[in-house]
């Protein structure tokens, strides 16, 4: 027990809410959602894709599932650990031990189960990343594109530095990350050292500009974000610390390591068509994290 709060307590360090937490966006409650169902998206790739299974992950919890979309070009060291981790079934049975209300939920403390970790090294942190504007565009962006500084990329918000700086500096790449909006999926780490991150990530609850570039965001929550907010939160004054009866993982697993029959399938609208641009109807230049979500459906 003296083990696993140490690993509580050395986990919380770096990771912290100011006052810049906020809630995202939601459609208003008078206007009516627009629903889509698997058929649709199954007959209409121009306007929807089918997500990888190899970047499909089930985290099934106490309170319900979560399946999240990992995005390995962005984080490649990452996805690589935590899919392994996914695979090795470590995090069965990990509690959910530091959730703030409005800002994320934290989980994937290995160490305090077994007393050893995930027997893996320390990743080197991959906060930003590089892209290609040519290989690499914004499927939608926001605003003008030569001037945009957010938008999405396969479904998932993107900030970046606009592409005329990249162009006046004669730069071919242009420095993006995925900002920490409502549903993303980051990794936690231990106080001033960038590249402590192992096992424990976190899912946001609502969105933290002050951890955009600070930490290694790696996926979102495609399906069950109702789920992350209903995860028990620790009492106030506590820095969140769940110490009482905290929710669990359950259970993990890649999607694609499952038989066709039993695995998730998910559908996500592409955020390079028409159908998607449609569905934004925000004025002027919203931050991406203002944005509703991008409509998914899921199978299974």
């Amino acid at each position: 027990m003296k083990f696993a709060a140490f690993a509580l307590a050395a986990s919380a360090l770096a990771l912290t809410a100011t006052a810049d937490t906020t809630d995202s966006a939601a459609p208003a409650d008078d206007t009516a959602a627009v629903s889509f169902t698997v058929e649709q998206a199954q007959a209409d790739p121009d306007n929807w894709r089918a997500v990888d299974p190899e970047r499909l992950f089930i985290f099934n919890t106490n309170k319900g599932r979560i399946l999240i979309e990992a995005f390995p070009e962005v984080a490649p060291k990452h996805y690589e650990q935590f899919a392994a981790i996914i695979r090795s079934g470590d995090y069965n049975g990990t509690k959910f031990h530091r959730v703030i209300e409005g800002f994320m939920a934290q989980g994937g403390d290995i160490r305090a189960i077994n007393g050893v970790g995930s027997g893996l090294p320390n990743i080197e942190a991959e906060f930003t990343f590089r892209r290609n504007p040519n290989e690499m565009p914004l499927d939608y962006a926001i605003g003008n594109r030569e001037d945009a500084d957010g938008g999405f990329i396969n479904g998932f918000p993107v900030a970046t530095r606009p592409l005329w700086l990249a162009q006046d500096l004669g730069n071919e790449t242009i420095q993006s990350w995925i900002p920490h909006c409502q549903g993303v999926v980051s990794t936690a780490r231990l106080g001033n050292d960038e590249n402590s991150g192992n096992s424990q990530f976190f899912l946001m609850r609502g969105y933290a500009d002050h951890l955009d570039k600070q930490y290694t965001a790696w996926g979102r929550v495609i399906d069950g974000q109702d789920v992350v907010m209903s995860i028990k939160k620790g009492p106030d004054g506590t820095d969140g610390v769940v110490a009482k009866d905290p929710d669990t993982l359950e259970f993990t697993a890649v999607a694609a390591d499952l038989p066709e029959a039993e695995r998730p399938q998910a559908w996500v609208m592409r955020t390079d068509s028409e159908l998607f641009a449609s569905q934004i109807t925000e004025p002027g230049r919203p931050h991406v994290c203002d944005l509703p979500p991008v409509p998914t459906v899921v199978a299974n």
